[in-house]
C-alpha cells in the first residue's frame, strides 16, 4: 500500500505531491516534500508531522510551523484557529477521491498511480 502526501495552499489547491510505504512515519519524508514549499507565513500540520526536525527546519526559512505534538509529547502547542484552517487539506483529498481510479487505487505501478493523482488534481483544481 502508498500513502499520498501533499502540499496545498489556502483555497485547497495541491502544489505538490509525494507517494511513500504506508508503514513510513510522516515525519521522516515530510522534510523532502517541505523542500517544495513556497513562500508563505505558517505552515499547517498534522500531528503525524510532529518531530523536532520538521519545524525547526520550517523555522530556518522563517514559517512559523502550527504542528499539534501528539498525545504523549509534552512543551508544545499549537494554535486550535488557525489549525482549523487546516481542512483545507482534507477538502482536496475529497475532491481527488471522487476519481474512481485514484479512491480504489487501481494501480499496482506507484509511478502510475502518482500520475492518475496528478491528472485528478490537474482536472479538478488546475482546468
Amino acid at each position: 500500500m502508498t500513502k499520498i502526501l501533499a502540499l496545498t495552499d489556502a483555497q485547497c489547491r495541491p502544489l505538490a505531491f509525494m507517494l511513500t510505504g504506508d508503514q513510513i512515519a510522516d515525519c521522516t519524508t515530510g522534510a523532502e516534500l517541505l523542500l517544495l514549499l513556497p513562500a508563505c507565513d505558517i505552515l499547517l500540520g498534522d500531528k503525524g508531522y510532529d518531530s523536532d526536525a520538521l519545524p525547526r527546519l520550517v523555522e530556518e526559512d522563517g514559517v512559523m510551523p502550527n504542528i499539534p505534538p501528539r498525545p504523549i509529547v509534552n512543551g508544545r502547542t499549537a494554535s486550535r484557529p488557525s489549525y482549523r484552517k487546516r481542512n483545507a487539506i482534507e477538502r482536496m483529498f475529497c475532491r481527488l477521491k471522487d476519481f474512481r481510479r485514484v479512491a480504489t487505487r487501481y494501480d499496482r505501478n506507484a509511478a502510475n498511480f502518482l500520475a492518475a493523482v496528478c491528472i485528478a488534481a490537474t482536472v479538478s483544481y488546475w482546468v
